[in-house]
């Protein structure tokens, strides 16, 4: 099982097919995420979304978001 990381009060603010927009509060600019990396936890996946978003701990360690 993966490790994730859970990033709270985000919103999906633009999406394509293979990825998300996010605006994550503790960042100053918005992030996009492929939606590969989006854990099946994640209560945020999709455009116009608020919540928790959970993502794949390797991707958050690689965009330096931990």
């Amino acid at each position: 099982m993966a490790r994730t990381v859970p990033f709270e009060d985000c919103e999906v603010v633009n999406e394509t097919e293979l990825a998300i927009c996010v605006d994550i509060p503790e960042f100053d600019e918005e992030i996009w995420i492929p939606k590969s990396v989006v854990d099946d936890d994640s209560e945020v996946w999709e455009g116009g979304q608020k919540g928790r978003l959970v993502v794949q701990e390797w991707f958050a360690k690689k965009e330096s978001m931990i």
